[in-house]
């Protein structure tokens, strides 16, 4: 109660303003180095700030001029060009370690995961992808369900149904959650858990109906429903 009559003395009496106020411009005047030390350190803070995000903003678009090329080649299924580059252009490694902050960096980390996917290197694969990590509609579900695959070709179902079930549940959307859902029950299947299948499958049939993966999630569940 004595905290809540000093504070309400002090917001109704012009007097007590003024006292707190001479005794701050008191203090001030007996500590100008603290004085000048916080000054210093709010011109560093903000300068550091903008300056950072100016640095930022360069190497965003050198990194996507620097990526071009190595997109290209990953487009046209050369892969190793794409991930290590041909001795003029930049690969994707590369531009991990030159421009990691940036968003080009990021995305970089998702096109080495999907390469190491293709050429057999699970682990790597997984390594990359998981350092990908964005708000993408599109393309942080994709990161996760090719995780879900590496962990499936090394028949570690579990974390693939993990990984599966991150890509199902990111942002759902009847393009390509149908497609995510549909690998969540087969890991599901090789897991002998055939009930959580069928409630991945019921999914699509329930929720994306107009999905060209009905067909199959109708087909799947009755086969598991045949079998049980």
């Amino acid at each position: 109660m004595a905290k809540k009559e000093e504070s309400k003395e002090l917001l109704e009496n012009p007097e007590v303003i003024k006292e707190k106020l001479v005794g701050i411009e008191h203090w001030a005047e007996r500590n100008p180095k603290i004085i000048i030390g916080i000054v210093a350190a709010l011109v560093l803070v903000v300068g550091g700030f903008f300056g950072w995000k100016y640095y930022i903003g360069n190497q965003e678009g050198q990194a996507q001029k620097d990526m071009f090329q190595a997109i290209r080649y990953f487009e046209s299924d050369s892969l190793n060009l794409a991930l290590n580059g041909d001795g003029n252009n930049l690969g994707f490694l590369q531009i991990i370690d030159d421009y990691g902050m940036t968003q080009a960096g990021k995305l970089a980390n998702f096109y080495a995961g999907a390469i190491c996917l293709k050429q057999a290197k699970y682990s790597l694969a997984i390594y990359y992808l998981e350092d990908y990590n964005t708000n993408d509609l599109l393309v942080q579900p994709r990161a996760y369900s090719l995780i879900g695959d590496a962990y499936m070709e090394q028949k570690d179902y579990e974390n693939a149904v993990k990984w599966y079930s991150k890509a199902s549940d990111y942002k759902p959307n009847k393009e390509f959650t149908p497609a995510y859902l549909m690998k969540e029950g087969l890991a599901y299947e090789k897991l002998n858990q055939n009930d959580k299948a069928k409630e991945a499958y019921q999914k699509v049939i329930d929720k994306y109906w107009e999905s060209s993966e009905v067909q199959n999630a109708k087909k799947y569940k009755a086969k598991l429903e045949t079998n049980s």
